[in-house]
């Protein structure tokens, strides 16, 4: 057995473990959330008795994100949790009553995590922060002022509302979309012209592009205008775009590393870049917080071969939140462990086939 081998085996037993401490923990009488205990009632299966390692959650049915919309949202929260300061998070939706989900801590933890796994030469420490992304109700622009305090700097942000993005696209309206982007890049543009000594930045890749090509066109670039390193994510980041970026838009001197997540999550980090990939973007869940496998379109239940392709499906399991697989609106390559993410990762994530034709992607 490779050390490979050897730590991917390790990391199985430390996720059937921490299955079966979750799984005690939102059925437990005394610690578990109102729907949840109320769920149990439904199953054939008692989850306390028979779920005991982590291929066990298949006995329960797939997670309902239309489950999130609406009300109460205090039937979530754990009975040990209730009495704690409580954040709500919408989890996407442009029409009717949002799906959101409640949240303690999770974003804190989520982001600490994840800042382990960035290099210090490319994110300083004490380094200053711009968030240029989603703002609103929505709980990224909360988390990555988490992680630039976590780190030690100030976040700065810019206010960015993508429903109204959406809403201009839907319309026909692409003049009144590129406007807005404008607009947003006009405030980072700003923040950063104001001896902030920001280092370190979040954002997506049209903005990122956007905000690149404006700092061309003043005769400056990322690097000269102090940007180190820089963490994006969204459905636009792909191979094709990730080479333009290391290429061509930012140059050898800024880091750039790729994230896929959202609010049920947390953050799948990226691949270390390897030019062997040939931009080839890999991500790995946070496990055992959350865990990702692709699974065959016809049957949730079956795992693909590696290199073949399924759809995206998500466990999240913390003590806030139970998730026991829910199919996302993506779909992937499954791909082999590397050494430093000893488990499953996906590759290529895009809109899932059957709904792309109805997926308003790229908004921001």
């Amino acid at each position: 057995m490779t050390s490979l081998d050897a730590n991917c085996q390790q990391q199985r037993e430390l996720l059937d473990q921490h299955t079966r401490e979750m799984v005690q923990w939102h059925f437990g009488d005394d610690t578990g959330c109102e729907f949840w205990l109320e769920k149990k009632k439904t199953f054939n299966f008692d989850p306390l008795k028979d779920v005991n390692c982590f291929d066990d959650l298949k006995k329960f049915p797939l997670f309902e994100d239309e489950w999130l919309r609406g009300g109460p949202m205090r039937r979530w929260v754990p009975q040990p949790l209730q009495n704690k300061p409580i954040y709500v998070f919408e989890t996407g939706g442009t029409t009717g009553v949002p799906k959101s989900r409640v949240v303690v801590e999770d974003h804190w933890i989520d982001y600490e995590l994840f800042s382990a796994t960035l290099p210090d030469e490319s994110f300083p420490k004490g380094a200053n922060w711009l968030m240029l992304g989603p703002s609103g109700p929505r709980r990224l622009r909360l988390a990555i002022e988490h992680l630039a305090q976590f780190r030690g700097g100030i976040c700065f942000c810019v206010d960015l509302d993508p429903r109204w993005v959406v809403k201009l696209l839907k319309k026909g309206d692409v003049e009144g979309a590129k406007a807005y982007s404008a607009h947003c890049i006009d405030q980072a543009m700003t923040i950063m012209s104001a001896n902030n000594d920001i280092q370190c930045m979040f954002t997506t890749p049209k903005l990122l592009e956007a905000l690149a090509l404006r700092l061309m066109d003043k005769g400056s670039s990322v690097e000269e205008a102090g940007i180190k390193g820089i963490f994006c994510g969204g459905t636009e980041f792909t191979q094709q775009w990730y080479r333009f970026a290391r290429e061509e838009l930012l140059g050898p001197n800024v880091y750039i590393t790729p994230t896929y997540g959202n609010t049920l999550m947390g953050l799948a980090c990226g691949k270390p870049h390897d030019p062997a990939d040939n931009y080839k973007i890999t991500y790995f869940a946070p496990q055992p917080r959350a865990v990702i496998e692709v699974v065959d379109f016809d049957d949730h239940n079956k795992v693909v071969d590696y290199g073949a392709t399924g759809r995206v499906k998500l466990y999240t399991m913390t003590k806030e939140l139970f998730v026991p697989g829910f199919l996302e609106r993506d779909e992937g390559e499954r791909e082999k462990p590397c050494d430093k993410y000893t488990w499953d990762g996906v590759s290529s994530v895009r809109p899932y086939h059957v709904f792309a034709k109805t997926t308003t992607v790229g908004v921001y």
